[in-house]
């Protein structure tokens, strides 16, 4: 009788190939929270708001 295959365990993948979506995930994560805080901090800038004038109860009315 002749051995046809000999049957193994394959290889583990390597740390990389295991993790490399967390770590795309996380990078994507910090950079999008990154450029929400540049974009909002932008629109504070933009003017400063001045306080209006209120209204004040009408005067006498004359007939």
């Amino acid at each position: 009788m002749a051995v046809i295959g000999v049957l193994t365990e394959p290889t583990p993948p390597s740390w990389w190939k295991a993790n490399r979506h967390k770590v795309f995930g996380i990078v994507g994560l910090l950079l999008g929270f990154l450029l929400c805080q540049q974009t909002s901090e932008g629109t504070h800038e933009q003017r400063p708001q001045h306080p209006r004038p209120s209204h004040t109860t009408p005067g006498p009315s004359s007939h």
